[in-house]
């Protein structure tokens, strides 16, 4: 069965187009690369891995709650519509919610791959090229993940958001090429990765958890990238050029926040749209998860010098300048420690599997991974 046949709702034309105009840049010096940015591309080289072999399929999930999430996940948690709803409602709408959250997490990867080729093609520096490239394969395996995930397990898929397509497009539409850094790398990334993280440490499927820990490994990687592009080039801007970005990243900002109103689960549910979409707005639980959310972009804003009067407010008005001074090398470590804790506990497994036919280099073997 096709994804056609899996999506929620009426999810439009089945292409879309974005129209561009840029140039793309060639470079005929292929010795003058940063440090840090040669270091991140022999990591990027290293840690590919194969969704196919990597992720255990085989996992069950259960149908009425399928990542096992608790039920305080749910925007609508502890509103009138919840208290409304049957058992069965409920679990119907478990399923939904945690579709529709994977399925912008697959649509935004779309969008990280179609980005990131763009900057392969745009960015002067050759170092920059190497690295987006082994970025490129990595969003095709996350792509390929989410779908599987999604197609397999939930056989359940929502068209993308429309505060997501919007940034995504203006993004992919900027010629400039810092744009499709700021809006992919800094922005949508950043935020991808804090929700993917809520995901992991909180599901109690397996299959689920692992396949956002992966994920993370690699984000990790892909918003330090950006971190470290900008921060070398920012500095060099007019207070004009700066003033653009930052506006543009204020917008960007209000689009993530406002995707996660989640109202095209509530329509396609019959739910009532607009009481759900209050309680969203005013419950101090939502609150607090979708602040969280930027807990990787604040940071990397501050680092890469954006943080002019206009970014400030912003971020006071979302209630987010505390994570001004996260540590994001200390998180990024977290992110890869977790990674590789799933595959020592999944070899574990496996040998434990074996039972009294495990040989010493067996247990040897899992005790190295």
């Amino acid at each position: 069965m096709s994804t056609e046949e899996r999506y929620a709702r009426d999810r439009g034309p089945i292409e879309w187009d974005v129209k561009q105009d840029y140039a793309t840049t060639f470079r005929w010096e292929y010795d003058d690369g940063r440090d840090k940015l040669l270091n991140l591309y022999a990591k990027g080289k290293a840690l590919q891995w194969d969704a196919a072999e990597r992720i255990d399929w085989s996992a069950e999930l259960d149908h009425d709650n399928p990542a096992g999430l608790p039920d305080e996940m749910i925007p609508i948690h502890g509103s009138e519509v919840w208290n409304r709803l049957t058992e069965s409602e409920r679990a119907n709408l478990r399923r939904h919610v945690q579709a529709w959250q994977l399925s912008q997490f697959l649509h935004g990867e779309q969008g990280a791959l179609i980005c990131t080729a763009k900057i392969v093609q745009q960015v002067p520096n050759l170092d920059a090229k190497y690295y987006a490239a082994t970025q490129v394969m990595d969003e095709a395996r996350h792509v390929e993940a989410y779908a599987r995930l999604l197609h397999e397990k939930y056989d359940l898929v929502y068209p993308i958001n429309k505060h997501l397509q919007a940034l995504i497009g203006d993004t992919l539409s900027d010629s400039r090429w810092d744009f499709t850094y700021l809006g992919m790398q800094v922005l949508i990334e950043g935020v991808a990765l804090a929700a993917f993280g809520v995901i992991r440490d909180h599901a109690k499927n397996p299959l689920a958890a692992s396949v956002n820990a992966y994920v993370m490994q690699d984000e990790a990687r892909h918003v330090a990238f950006g971190r470290l592009a900008l921060r070398d080039y920012y500095p060099h801007l007019t207070q004009k050029e700066r003033d653009e970005r930052e506006e543009f990243a204020v917008e960007g900002c209000y689009l993530l926040r406002d995707r996660f109103l989640a109202e095209e689960v509530w329509e396609t549910l019959g739910l009532p749209v607009d009481e759900c979409k209050q309680f969203v707005d005013r419950s101090e639980m939502m609150k607090i998860y979708r602040s969280g959310l930027f807990s990787r972009i604040v940071p990397a804003m501050k680092e890469i010098g954006l943080w002019g009067p206009r970014i400030q407010r912003a971020y006071a008005d979302m209630g987010i300048m505390g994570f001004a001074d996260t540590d994001v090398e200390a998180l990024a470590a977290h992110d890869e420690a977790v990674a590789i804790d799933f595959d020592r506990k999944r070899e574990v497994e496996r040998v434990t599997a074996l039972g009294a036919g495990a040989t010493a280099a067996d247990l040897a073997e899992a005790a190295l991974q």
